[in-house]
């Protein structure tokens, strides 16, 4: 989409790999953001008050200059696949890729038992490599399940979201749910865990269930749609540029932050550098990586929840208690300063974290 909006680009073969059309509302982006962005033509919702919850620290939270933003997966799609429909330059192909071989000539895909060939061409994946066990890696992963509910009467404030809510039951994990107000009848709900293994598809719905019932004293809605996601949260290290033709965006780029499992702001970032590079001539492999700083930091902390130092709810709950929610975010964004993240790190408890940075350092 940035390529087609430049115009630099016309006289360019794209083709696009994809498992299978995209056409159902399977997943939903939350972000923030202080200006109009890239997408804002299809931000379904958004807000600037947000509610954190735990058992211990609450607060309603005004969160300017930022937004925080929610784009539904469908619109996305239409919205990109219409435009990029119009240019008879960009192609489609469709299939499970089981291989792909780099070599002089070009390219060879093997896709759903059959072989493609496609002379020389820049190649941008975003299929993340499978997780293995290396000593030293601290692999977790984040997985939610979500329900978009609808109540016969009000039941919901459209005027804030609620970020995190920890008050449920952590069974020795990191768990939170989060509620997303579309209207007053209608709402994102979705039960969050970070941990090294999936549950059985029926504990989510179970947990959701109880959710409804004893958080939000519901028991008479309809489910209108589920979506289920996982995302690595993991020290593990996923580099940009394998060679000069081969660039892995997305999360197989690196552009999922692991203590959060943030990811959407950060791709768009990492694309509008591409197409400036591109643009500009400029080697693709010159892009800079996300600071180191940033990701030790991150590190310590998959390395405290890993090794249970501190839980996820003490350490979310502190961060929202003892700094403004604007310094919090702009942390998470990887856009403060060292000034600014010695300030945050300073509230936080000092022995578990000094452990877990002795530990990764």
């Amino acid at each position: 989409m940035r390529m087609i909006k430049s115009g630099k680009f016309a006289d360019k073969k794209i083709l696009l790999i994809d498992k299978e059309p995209k056409t159902k509302n399977d997943r939903t982006w939350c972000f923030w953001e202080k200006e109009n962005g890239f997408f804002e033509d299809i931000v379904y919702k958004q807000w600037d008050k947000v509610s954190f919850l735990s058992n211990d620290f609450s607060a309603d939270m005004f969160i300017a200059p930022y937004q925080y933003k929610m784009i539904r997966g469908i619109d996305f799609y239409q919205y990109c696949f219409k435009e990029i429909e119009k240019h008879r330059s960009i192609d489609f192909l469709y299939g499970e890729i089981t291989q792909s071989v780099i070599h002089k000539e070009g390219i060879t895909i093997h896709i759903d038992g059959r072989m493609e060939h496609f002379d020389y061409a820049t190649i941008f994946n975003s299929i993340v490599p499978k997780q293995t066990q290396i000593f030293g890696i601290i692999n977790l992963l984040q997985h939610f399940k979500g329900w978009l509910i609808e109540t016969p009467i009000p039941a919901f404030d459209p005027s804030k979201a609620v970020f995190m809510d920890f008050r449920i039951d952590q069974k020795g994990d990191t768990r939170f749910a989060y509620v997303l107000p579309v209207s007053p009848t209608k709402a994102l709900v979705e039960y969050t865990l970070f941990s090294k293994e999936l549950l059985p598809d029926e504990v989510y719905e179970t947990e959701l269930k109880k959710y409804l019932s004893d958080f939000l004293q519901l028991n008479d809605y309809r489910v209108v749609e589920k979506e289920f996601g996982v995302i690595p949260m993991t020290t593990r290290k996923f580099s940009f540029c394998e060679r000069e033709d081969r660039y892995n965006i997305g999360t197989a780029g690196g552009m999922t932050k692991a203590s959060s499992g943030y990811t959407f702001q950060f791709i768009q970032k990492q694309t509008d550098q591409i197409v400036d590079h591109l643009i500009k001539g400029k080697p693709l492999s010159k892009i800079p990586a996300m600071p180191n700083r940033f990701i030790f930091y991150d590190k310590v902390l998959l390395d405290v929840l890993d090794n249970k130092r501190k839980s996820g709810k003490e350490i979310f709950s502190t961060l929202f208690r003892k700094n403004k929610p604007q310094q919090v975010l702009k942390f998470l964004d990887n856009e403060s300063s060292l000034t600014e993240e010695l300030k945050i790190i300073s509230t936080l408890p000092t022995l578990p974290f000094l452990k877990a940075a002795i530990n990764q350092f």
